[in-house]
């Protein structure tokens, strides 16, 4: 395993492993016994960084969310597991009321809503200090200089250790930094977005934003990154659930422009060359590129898991990673 740091104050800052494992469909898609086999080869496989969100998996049970922290707090406990993996989760995003579908009605950034969900999700997983909680998404309707206040008080508290952001535009995210920095108070210091090899049109309407995709890596998202090399990006379901090597799992809509299949035909290639899979040189590119960034990979088998981790030990040629980048 590889691994690197998140955070820039010595007193908070982590190591974390270069890759990292989703638990969003832990405890409801895949079963108890499946999921602890999952989380204990990637412990043992050195992994150190999991992630999950306080509304994780609503959809799959008609509820308001919190089974995935649920399991991964027994899950600690019967393996002894403390600070040694950095347990990250989300707030925000839960329903207001038990739900089986995504819509606009959700918790939102409230000062209350943040504490009252990060006590929450601290007695789910069963620890005293959350490593690194997000906000799950934008919320409009609260003044930023309140949420921004909110996550501080938790960092003064010592409930919680580094802050993050997820799917917010690149000015909200650095607006609220600014806010943070000109009133002394710790702001966000790990970005969470979706990105994969493939390139997702940004223009489409997203279910809470007629601008577009807001939680799509974007090339302002990517310009901002390269200003600002201490803040590292974890890239969330890199490998688009499958659909880069299973029919029964094809790319949406989105996809559909003249530059997917040249991509995907480098993709093919490199990977035929590397003698690897096409799932391990997506995550490779991700994790050894000029922007490096930890993939976020979930899976539902041991073997799943395995195929990804070997990818971290995954070297691309620099021609290789040129022909990849220039793929267009």
């Amino acid at each position: 395993m590889r691994y690197r740091t998140i955070g820039q104050d010595p007193r908070t800052r982590r190591e974390v492993s270069v890759l990292s494992l989703g638990a969003m469909l832990l405890g409801t898609a895949t079963d108890e016994t499946t999921s602890f086999a999952v989380l204990d080869r990637y412990v043992e496989a050195g992994g150190t960084f999991i992630d999950t969100a306080d509304n994780y998996a609503f959809w799959n049970t008609g509820s308001q969310g919190g089974e995935s922290e649920q399991l991964l707090g027994r899950w600690r406990r019967s393996r002894g597991v403390t600070d040694e993996v950095v347990i990250a989760t989300k707030l925000g995003g839960r329903p207001n009321r038990p739900s089986t579908t995504f819509s606009h009605d959700i918790e939102g950034l409230s000062a209350r809503v943040i504490r009252e969900s990060a006590e929450r999700s601290r007695k789910h997983l069963g620890v005293e200090k959350i490593d690194l909680l997000y906000a799950h998404t934008q919320d409009r309707r609260v003044p930023l200089e309140e949420t921004v206040e909110a996550f501080a008080r938790l960092v003064a508290d010592g409930s919680v250790g580094l802050l993050g952001v997820s799917n917010h535009w690149a000015w909200q995210v650095e607006r609220a930094r600014a806010l943070a920095t000109d009133a002394g108070l710790p702001g966000y210091e790990v970005l969470q977005y979706h990105h994969s090899y493939l390139r997702r049109r940004t223009d489409f309407p997203s279910r809470r934003s007629p601008d577009g995709q807001e939680g799509v890596v974007s090339g302002e998202l990517l310009s901002y990154l390269r200003s600002e090399p201490g803040l590292p990006l974890v890239a969330y379901s890199p490998l688009l659930s499958g659909a880069y090597v299973r029919e029964d799992k094809p790319l949406g809509s989105d996809f559909e422009h003249a530059g997917t299949p040249v991509r995907l035909a480098a993709l093919h290639e490199v990977a035929k060359e590397a003698g690897a899979t096409v799932n391990q040189v997506v995550l490779a590119w991700l994790i050894g590129g000029e922007v490096p960034m930890i993939p976020l990979v979930g899976a539902s088998s041991v073997a799943q898991l395995n195929e990804s981790l070997e990818a971290v030990d995954l070297e691309l040629t620099e021609q290789q990673r040129e022909r990849l980048d220039a793929a267009y």
